[in-house]
């Protein structure tokens, strides 16, 4: 195939499993490939912000030897030349892993997380890495180091987090596939926001080894999946098979009821998003068993997330970002005099959680709600799949979401819910988009089901993926 825009507009708009496919055949070679997302980026990022640091020159380079490695039939891997990009929080070995944070400037990994490790055995080349928020602590992408994301389908909206600056990336079919983390909706919100597919393994599945900051507690590790932010559904299936730390044998059953609990006035979502979920159960009730019974403990979900999350009053997260220093203070500074060094996102939630810390009496009714949820969700989710909306919208402006999550009057009860199940429960989930809103803003559809049943996750989201909108490119910000 030759270059040029056409050339180009092309393998932007390829998943990587296909792309990886053509390269195997010879349709494309690995530098037009490399090449095209290249130029895509570089065309984009300033527009959008979603990079936090490329690698392009290397990338080239590693893309020639791919091409002569072909050429010498010595290709190996299920990503041979496939260029991908990566969550900034992730260790890549000779690049930056800041969290946002200004004093981290400068620091650079030595190797590869382990998740970035398997990737590249398996061939692909990394373009560089995208935008967080500050340590991953919040569900909107800003931070005082490399400044805010924007939604590449309207630019005046968020991104969603902690993965926003990925989401926003794939979005614009800036990679091949990217690779997210997410502990609270961090893939979720941002595949929803922006339009592509999102995959968040479930507990323990994907080593977090490299990724920065380190979950050391182990309600929290339970809360924590890593996965792809996707074209495809396929796509987030394959990321998912080449990171897993375990892999079950043989086939396994796609037989499996789907259940969709009724929206309650209790955990509202607009218009639009409810018009979406009834199309969307409508056209899975001629293929499924519908249920409409509500997961273990579901009115406890977002209290539970939000008890793990301050379950140190956020000292781990405070270590690393204020040496020492005080939240409130730090907060201060920010809002009246825009001074302080950590953005007043983290300066807040950090607030929250010293607030929010459990007493050791929640902390024993934790520990037995946990206990509970697993043991009732042990046969809630037996050959079950539950669907859910991610948000009560789709992406607001700036802000909205961090003022709806970390707001003092505890809005978070209300508009977290839907994210929590999966985090709290520490679930394999998938996103899907299925619709547009009235002004083009993609909304989507989760997916959750038990460790163990990823598969259903994927059947039923190709099906949905089939049937629906699925990953539409934005070529707002193509090249002229």
């Amino acid at each position: 195939m030759n270059g040029g825009k056409g050339m180009a507009v092309s393998i932007l708009d390829l998943d990587a499993t296909t792309l990886a496919e053509k390269i195997r055949q010879r349709e494309v070679s690995v530098v037009e490939a490399v090449e095209a997302y290249c130029r895509h980026l570089a065309h984009a990022n300033p527009h959008l912000n979603i990079l936090t640091e490329d690698r392009f020159a290397q990338a080239r380079a590693e893309a020639e030897a791919c091409d002569r490695m072909l050429e010498q039939g010595n290709a190996e891997g299920r990503l041979f030349g496939v260029p991908i990009t990566v969550k900034e929080s992730l260790d890549v070995a000779g690049m930056k892993t800041t969290g946002g944070l200004l004093h981290r400037r400068e620091h650079v990994a030595k190797k590869d997380a382990v998740v970035v490790e398997k990737l590249k055995r398996e061939g692909a080349i990394i373009l560089g890495k995208s935008n967080t928020p500050t340590l991953c602590f919040c569900q909107e992408t800003d931070n005082k180091l490399y400044g805010r994301s924007n939604n590449p389908w309207d630019v005046t909206r968020t991104t969603g987090g902690s993965s926003g600056g990925e989401g926003a990336l794939i979005a614009i079919g800036g990679s091949a596939v990217g690779i997210g983390s997410d502990i609270g909706g961090s893939i979720r919100f941002p595949a929803h926001f922006n339009g592509v597919i999102g995959f968040k393994s479930g507990r323990r599945q994907v080593s977090q080894v490299g990724h920065f900051p380190f979950v050391e507690h182990e309600w929290q590790e339970r809360m924590l999946g890593i996965g792809a932010l996707a074209k495809s559904v396929a796509d987030a299936e394959l990321i998912h098979a080449i990171i897993v730390d375990e892999r079950p044998d043989g086939e396994k059953s796609t037989a499996c009821t789907v259940t969709i609990p009724p929206i309650r006035p209790q955990y509202p979502v607009g218009r639009e998003t409810a018009e979406w979920l009834e199309r969307v159960r409508d056209a899975l009730s001629a293929e499924y068993v519908i249920r409409e019974d509500e997961p273990p403990l579901f009115d406890r979900h977002a209290q539970i997330w939000q008890l793990i999350m301050s379950v140190d009053g956020g000292e781990s997260i405070a270590r690393l970002a204020l040496d020492g220093r005080s939240p409130f203070r730090e907060y201060a500074k920010e809002i009246l005099f825009g001074r302080s060094d950590v953005h007043r996102y983290l300066s807040w939630a950090l607030i929250g959680a010293r607030l929010f810390r459990p007493s050791g009496r929640q902390l024993k009714e934790l520990q037995q709600a946990l206990h509970r949820m697993d043991e009732e969700g042990a046969a809630y989710f037996h050959q079950n799949v539950l669907v859910l909306p991610v948000y009560h919208s789709p992406a607001p402006p700036h802000g909205m979401v961090y003022r709806e999550l970390f707001s003092i009057r505890k809005t978070f009860l209300t508009y977290i819910p839907y994210v929590a199940v999966a985090n709290a429960m520490g679930l394999p989930a998938l996103v899907v988009p299925v619709g547009e809103s009235r002004n083009g803003l993609p909304i989507a559809v989760q997916l959750i089901a038990a460790v163990g049943n990823e598969h259903l996750l994927f059947h039923v989201g190709k099906w949905i993926e089939k049937r629906f909108r699925g990953y539409q490119r934005c070529r707002a910000f193509d090249r002229a």
